[in-house]
């Protein structure tokens, strides 16, 4: 029998050890909420997030989502001052390029959008475009941004890692192969939770369980709509001439995204129709590396990009990799408390 958890009562329990949980765990032990426990069903930061491609995008469709990815990249640039804990960031910068007059008019709205909420941005023609990115080839692209500012995180397990020290570091519990099973309700609040290994008494629960938080969500009896559907990346081999400072690419046209990785090019790519995949279906022992990975999308669009990305052409793959990302109905966040039952959150 498995060992019992570590903490009986807590203030807030965040369920999922992820990105969104490990940094909810974070914020809410520095912001004082008293004493804070995050339970994952498996491993700590196994799952999808170490498997991300660690962007940061400042340039967003709307002032809110502009505001929070400026925080977003403010955080992690100032992780280590305010924490006392590394955070390897690199600040590239990015490019956004169109290829069709459509986009390429996309680009230059977002381009006066984005300076009127306060983001660095330039439009650039294809020469300085493949001046600051040398992997790119600027033939053929009718409109391109420079976006200083932004960043990537090499490795995402880096930042996981990261904010699982800071949140302990304050008294945060993060406790794996924790599964959540039940959630106690007392007159129409949140009273605890209940797993394989004890209960932890709280008035206060945060869904952050990422491609399994409807499961969490159903029970307490919260509807959670999203939709957990496959996100694909590729690494090659290492490629001469590529850099880590190089800018992260945006092919707009394509919904494909290229940036420097272990001295080679990493491409992902957002599919119009991405593969479903429910956990709740998928049996209780389901894991994300039992995802099934297809490497043929990404060689159908790392062949439709060859005429901006050249050196994708021939390039060995060395890692193909995957997870979920949880979709939403009208792809926004679904961030606060769950109406119907006081004390559950939705991250």
């Amino acid at each position: 029998m498995d060992h019992p958890l570590p903490a009986t009562e807590a203030d807030v329990v965040v369920i999922g050890a992820g990105a969104f949980g490990l940094s909810a765990a974070y914020q809410l032990a520095a912001l004082g909420a008293g004493r804070v426990v995050g339970l994952d069903r498996v491993a700590p930061a196994s799952q999808t997030s170490p498997r991300a491609a660690g962007l940061f995008k400042l340039v967003q469709a709307d002032e809110t989502l502009t505001r929070l990815a400026r925080l977003s990249v403010e955080t992690i640039t100032g992780f280590e001052a305010a924490t006392g804990v590394p955070m390897p960031h690199v600040r590239s910068g990015s490019l956004l390029t169109a290829q069709t007059p459509a986009h390429a008019e996309m680009i230059r709205r977002e381009v006066v959008d984005s300076r009127s909420w306060g983001i660095a941005v330039d439009l650039v023609d294809a020469v300085e475009a493949g001046r600051v990115a040398p992997y790119l080839a600027g033939d053929g692209l009718l409109a391109a941004c420079h976006v200083p500012d932004d960043i990537y995180v090499e490795e995402p397990a880096t930042l996981l890692a990261a904010y699982r020290a800071a949140a302990e570091a304050r008294g945060t519990v993060v406790e794996g192969n924790a599964p959540v099973t039940g959630v106690r309700i007392d007159g129409g609040r949140v009273a605890g939770v209940v797993t394989p290994r004890g209960e932890v008494r709280t008035e206060r629960v945060v869904d952050a369980a990422g491609a399994w938080a409807a499961a969490v969500g159903g029970l307490a009896a919260v509807p959670v709509p999203v939709a957990p559907v496959r996100h694909q990346l590729m690494i090659t081999a290492p490629i001469a001439g590529v850099a880590s400072d190089q800018p992260i690419v945006r092919i707009i046209d394509a919904a494909v995204y290229v940036r420097p990785a272990r001295a080679g090019l990493m491409v992902g790519v957002f599919e119009g129709d991405p593969l479903p995949l429910d956990p709740r279906r998928a049996g209780p022992d389901f894991a994300i590396d039992q995802t099934p990975l297809d490497q043929r999308v990404l060689d159908r669009s790392a062949g439709e990009v060859a005429g901006v990305v050249p050196a994708l052409v021939g390039a060995e793959v060395a890692e193909l990799r995957g997870g979920l990302f949880t979709m939403t109905p009208d792809a926004r966040f679904l961030l606060g408390p769950a109406p119907g039952l006081d004390g559950f959150w939705l991250a």
